[in-house]
This record gives C-alpha cells, structure tokens and sequence, in this order.
C-alpha cells in the first residue's frame, strides 16, 4: 500500500487558493506586514483560477457619472434583493482603487484619446487581460515574505473550538499530506461546478462556462468544519454562445446585440433585463416554439467584425474558430445562445460564506474572498480583488502572538487517506460516479434537461440518491495521490450537491427566474425577502436551515 509523507509547514497567513482575491490577498498582506505568507494552490499559481486564460474585460469598475451607491443598486435589483448591501458597499467603494493598482502593474486598459480608460457599459472598462495571471503571479513572486506550494489540495480546514489553526492538504503529483498550522487563514478556492449534467457531456464534459477544477471545496470545507452559508439556492446559470460555451457579454455590450428568436422579435425587455430573466426569456422563448434563440450580430460594421473575433481570440477562441470554419463572420450570421448547467459562484451570486464587514466567517480567523464569500454578487474580477484586500488587512488585525496547537490528527488522516490507496484500484470509477452525480442533479435538482425546474418531491429524491452515491464514492480507492485528490473533489461536490438541495427545498418561492424554477411555488413571496442560511451537523448529517432578516439599507452586519 502507498504511504504518505507526512509534512508539517507553519505561517503567519495561509491563503487557500492563488487566483484572484487570493494573490491580492497576499499582496496586499505585504504592503502592511512583514509576518509570511504561505499560498497553497492545486494547480500552478502562474495560470491558475477563473483567470487562468485571461480576461478581456474588468467588469466592475465605477465610471465617471457613477457612484459605488449606484453599482450597489444595480447589484440589487440584479439579484431581486437578497444581497449584503454592506458587503456590496464595501467592495464597490475599492474597485476603482484596485484597478489603478493593477495597471501599475503591468496590465494594459484600454485608454480612449484624452487618457481616459475605455468603458465598455456602465460598469466594464476594456483591456488586454490575457496575461493578467502572470502578472499577478509575478508580483507575487517577488516579495520574499511569500511562500507559494503549487500542486497542492487542501482539503479540510484544522479547527479546535471554533477557531482555525491550519489546514489539511495533499500532493498532487507526489504521495504527501501536509499539515499546514496557521495563525489566520484566508479561503480563496473559488466556487463550484461539475455539479450538474453540463452542455457538451462525455469527452467534451469540461467544456463549460466555469473552470472545471473548481469542484467546490471552498463551501465544502466550511460546510464539515461547521461554517454557516449562505445563499446558495441562488444558482448561477450562464447564458452562452451556443456549443462553444463562449461569453456572450461581449457581444451584448461590446456592440449592444440583442436577443432575438427565431422571428426576429426582439424577446429580452418582455422578460426583463437581469441576468437571471435574460435566460429565463431564452428558455421560454424555446420551449413555446420560438427558438432557437439568438444574439442579433448580422450587420455590425467590419470594424466590430475585427474586433469580436479578437476579442473571442484572447478569451474563448473556440467561437473565433467558429466563423472562421462557418465562412460567415458575426456581421453575416447572428450567435444562437444557450444556457449553462447550473454553477455555485460567489462572484456572480450571493451565494457562500456568510461573513461579516472584514470577510470574517463564522469561523474565529477564518476568512472568505471572492467566489467563496456571500452576500456580495457581481464582483467579478475587480470585486474580489477587493475583498481580498479587505480580508488580508482584517486578518492582520487578527493575528495573534502565537500558533494555535493544531493538535495530533494528523495520524488520524493520514490512516484514513492512505485506506483509499490501492494499486489495483479501478481509475475510471470515479469518472463513472462523477456522471452519475450530475444525472441525479440534471434530472431531479433543475438542470438543463428540466429547464432548471424542481419541486419538492423530485429535491427530495435528488437528496436520496446522493446520499446514496455518497456512500458509494465513500468505498473507492485510487491507485495514486492523483486519483486521490479526484476522491476528495467528488466527494466536495457532493456535500455540496446536499447543501444545495437543502436551500432549495427552504425557498419556498420563485425569486430568480431561470436561474431556479420552484414548480411548487412559482410566484415571489414576501415571506422570503430574507437570506436563507445554513450549518451542518455532522452529529445528524443533516442541513438546519437559518433563516435571517435582510440587513438594512446603510447598516453593517457583525457577527
């Protein structure tokens, strides 16, 4: 049987996860410190996270004539109320500041003749972001203080009475457990997908709108060590380029393509215009026999030919490749738009941990960033920046004298670690499991296939079969550390599936059209103008259910 290595590191800070909020994090953290930082990251920090491939846009961003107010109200009507309005606030106030820092940088924004930045919108500024990664990478690199372990999984947070004090982790690539000790710690893992059926299944099954490695152990590890969440019925569901899974904001703000079915009538104000009702449209719009649906690009300019298919070059080059290999630019033929499988993402959503003003969780000196933290949707790339930002100076506040013994468990994991590790081990199992987790989603948790609709009954049996699933995936081995790490990802997405399915069945209502269709109760109710919270009780393995009084225009939650 393999043996693990077992290997203990301590730090001042440890940031879990070397994307977006958790590289400014660390950045940040240097500028007012000079305690260590510590960064473990599953892939490699140089391209990883959502912006692994880069960006084309920094979509939250206050333009002249506009206040952080005013992007909190957007955020607001956007989700149909249930948002922090301090969290949003708070984030909205600091993105212009963060974006001045990333340009000092070495990132490149778009200017207009007079100097100005290039807004695309109200709210995003244009830029050349496809090496945005390394160069945060690279700034990282050189502050000494910061310490970055690559090809790593941390998979379950160290905890004694309420308190953090480190973390578990495992070798990608080579058979070690890491035994991390920290005096804070910083959860910046990114949100969830894989948890549904997704649109190009099979071989193809990773070509999705969220990065596939993201399997939700951000919200998993919280949701086992006793963290409250929050929020998390409010899916997030792209609306795509079709079978390319390419963005389609570009095409609608870049050069203000509209919705149309296969009529030609322009669908989308007859819906609304958030984010959630623009897919609900496409959705109905198909399913009464008026698709399909389409983003209506046929006569643009040549110019905004040029620029799209660059533009789609930098950041999904699958749909450049489509015009190319069609013999029709965008200017010729309008983009026919899909939705996605269903994602769990804090940037976009309010969904994650529930966190005060600092992006403290329930969790004494455990914080939460970016797609990992509730309450504040719409941060996008510049917003989790910003709470990183917020996150890294809390924690330092926080910071005691001395580590917190994290206690003899280690043997205890490691046993338990290395039970799962068996030469003889079948290494396709787990992708077999993976597939039957996301039919079990897609058909009875409101997936593609159901057009995103549930009820009651068809949650509560989705609850019943990954519970039976769970114990399943509970029994099977790997062969390496590798196939270790696959265990432990589906295993987060499972609780995570769990924890899903308990938030939907307590909204008893349809608030976010598209994004989740309660057949059972397809109208708006007042009686859930509240967030619906969360805690697992590992002693019931069950979900109980909090229910919380939205916070009030201009107050600031603490716990």
């Amino acid at each position: 049987m393999l043996k693990l290595q077992v290997k203990r590191l301590s730090t001042d800070f440890l940031i879990i996860g070397g994307g977006t909020a958790g590289a400014y994090a660390a950045l940040t953290f240097c500028e007012h410190s000079d305690k260590r930082v510590l960064i473990a990251e599953k892939a490699n920090i140089k391209r990883s996270g959502c912006l692994a491939a880069g960006v084309n846009a920094l979509n939250a961003y206050i333009v002249p004539g506009k206040t952080p107010q005013d992007y909190v109200d957007y955020a607001r009507g956007d989700a149909h109320s249930i948002v922090r309005g301090d969290l949003l606030l708070t984030m909205a106030e600091g993105l212009n500041r963060v974006t001045h820092k990333l340009e000092e940088l070495g990132l490149t924004i778009l200017k207009n003749p007079d100097g100005s930045y290039a807004a695309r919108g109200n709210r995003n500024l244009k830029i050349n972001g496809e090496n945005i990664k390394p160069i945060l990478a690279g700034a990282v690199s050189k502050e000494p203080q910061i310490s970055v372990l690559n090809r790593v999984s941390v998979f379950e947070y160290i905890v004694r009475e309420n308190r953090i004090c480190g973390a578990y982790a495992v070798g990608v690539d080579e058979p070690s457990l890491y035994v991390i000790s920290a005096k804070a710690v910083l959860c910046a893992a990114g949100g969830a997908a894989g948890l549904y059926k997704p649109n190009n299944p099979g071989f193809s099954r990773h070509k999705m709108w969220y990065p596939p490695f993201n399997t939700g152990a951000a919200c998993a590890m919280g949701i086992r060590a006793g963290a409250e969440m929050t929020t998390l019925e409010m899916r997030f569901i792209a609306l795509r380029c079709k079978d390319t899974i390419a963005p389609t904001g570009t095409l609608a703000q870049g050069v203000g393509a509209k919705q149309i079915n296969s009529l030609g009538e322009v669908y989308e104000q007859k819906y609304g215009v958030t984010t959630s009702q623009r897919l609900y449209g496409t959705v109905v719009e198909n399913l009464e026999g008026r698709g399909p649906c389409y983003l209506r690009t046929a006569g643009i300019s040549r110019q905004q030919d040029e620029d799209l298919q660059k533009a789609y070059l930098n950041m999904a080059p699958s749909q450049t490749l489509r015009w190319i290999e069609s013999g029709g630019p965008p200017s010729e033929q309008n983009v026919e738009i899909e939705g996605t499988e269903p994602y769990i993402t804090g940037g976009h959503t309010a969904s994650g941990y529930w966190v005060d003003a600092n992006r403290e969780t329930t969790i004494r000196g455990l914080f939460a960033a970016g797609d990992a933290a509730g309450g504040c949707p719409q941060k996008y790339v510049t917003g989790a920046f910003v709470e990183g930002e917020i996150a890294a100076k809390a924690a330092l506040k926080y910071l005691g004298d001395e580590l917190t013994d994290p206690g003899d468990g280690a043997d205890s994991v490691k046993a338990l670690l290395e039970a799962r590790l068996d030469a003889a081990a079948d290494s396709d199992e787990i992708d077999r499991l993976e597939e039957e987790m996301q039919s079990i989603m897609d058909e009875y948790a409101g997936g593609i296939s159901r057009h995103y609709r549930y009820s009651e009954e068809s949650l509560k049996t989705a609850e019943e079969k990954i519970r039976a699933l769970t114990d399943r995936v509970n029994l099977t081995k790997a062969r390496d550390t590798r196939g270790l790490v696959y265990i432990l990802e589906l295993t987060e997405r499972l609780i995570l599936c769990r924890a899903l399915i308990a938030h939907l069945l307590a909204r008893k209502e349809t608030r976010w059209r598209g994004f989740a269709e309660n057949t059972d109760y397809p109208d708006t109710s007042e009686d859930f103008l509240k967030y619906v919270n969360s805690r697992f009780n590992p002693h019931t393995d069950e979900f109980e259910i909090i229910f919380r009084d939205l916070v009030a225009e201009g107050e600031i939650y603490e716990h």
